[in-house]
């Protein structure tokens, strides 16, 4: 009897064990428990004592969408809050509006740290040219003491 072909690996899947999610995403198993106990990702748990967590599809998403999110430098509220609402069934306009209201915020936050930073490295660049100088300049003839 002809065996039916095996899946590719990458092909989408019903659940998801913790290794098979934290290899995928290249994170560690503890992360995506931190993200549960935030209740981000909410596995179905099996076996006798409970202890097999067990990721649905929509786990796999949330996780995705968060690193995402993540990467994009969004707090980890912010990306709870996006995820949450595109679950929910509103209007798909309000919530392209949020997450530009959200990015706008996040944008408006980086360019006030790279300001700092110009400010910063200006201070440095200050400090190092008037070291230089310092040491350029020869030094005051010093007194010797002579010994009694």
């Amino acid at each position: 009897m002809p065996r039916s072909p095996t899946p590719p690996a990458d092909a989408p899947r019903d659940s998801y064990g913790i290794a098979d999610l934290a290899r995928e995403f290249d994170i560690t198993p503890r992360a995506i428990r931190f993200y549960e106990d935030q209740g981000i990702l909410q596995p179905r748990r099996t076996g006798a004592s409970g202890l097999t967590r067990v990721y649905a599809a929509r786990d796999r998403t949330r996780l995705k969408l968060l690193l995402r999110g993540k990467r994009l430098g969004l707090t980890l509220q912010q990306v709870r809050e996006l995820i949450d609402m595109y679950e929910s069934p509103k209007d798909a306009a309000a919530q392209a509006a949020s997450f530009l209201a959200v990015l706008a915020q996040h944008r408006a936050a980086l360019e006030q740290q790279r300001e700092d930073i110009a400010v910063t490295l200006a201070e440095i660049s200050t400090h190092e040219a008037e070291c230089r100088r310092l040491l350029d300049t020869p030094a005051p003839a010093r007194r010797t003491r002579s010994k009694p």
